[in-house]
């Protein structure tokens, strides 16, 4: 039998993981429209600029899991599509994790 606190702790990593993924993911989506409302003038943007520094962990560790063809501007899109998946699982996880533990603990 499973220890409640082990599971408050497993509950956590699994709630932490998915926020991250979601914090990153909007970055990522609020640097990309604002890209595309500033144009060329997107690199003096702050707001820009603070997004670009939030997305930038996950941009450089997609660069890093991505073949040398991929494109430098493609890298940002690569991290968009990992987070993503990362965020689909998590969800998954912490479903399965509540229905094994019980809807009433989740909440």
């Amino acid at each position: 039998m499973a220890s409640p606190l082990r599971d408050a702790y497993m509950l956590t990593l699994i709630l932490a993981v998915k926020l991250i993924a979601e914090i990153a993911l909007l970055a990522l989506f609020g640097q990309w429209v604002l890209g595309l409302l500033a144009g060329q003038r997107k690199g003096t943007n702050l707001f820009y600029q603070v997004l670009q520094q939030i997305g930038r962990p996950f941009v450089v560790l997609a660069r890093f899991v991505t073949p040398k063809f991929v494109l430098e501007r493609h890298h940002p899109l690569v991290a968009f599509l990992l987070l993503g998946f990362v965020w689909v699982l998590a969800t998954t996880a912490k479903i399965s994790h509540c229905v094994k533990i019980g809807v009433e603990l989740c909440q």
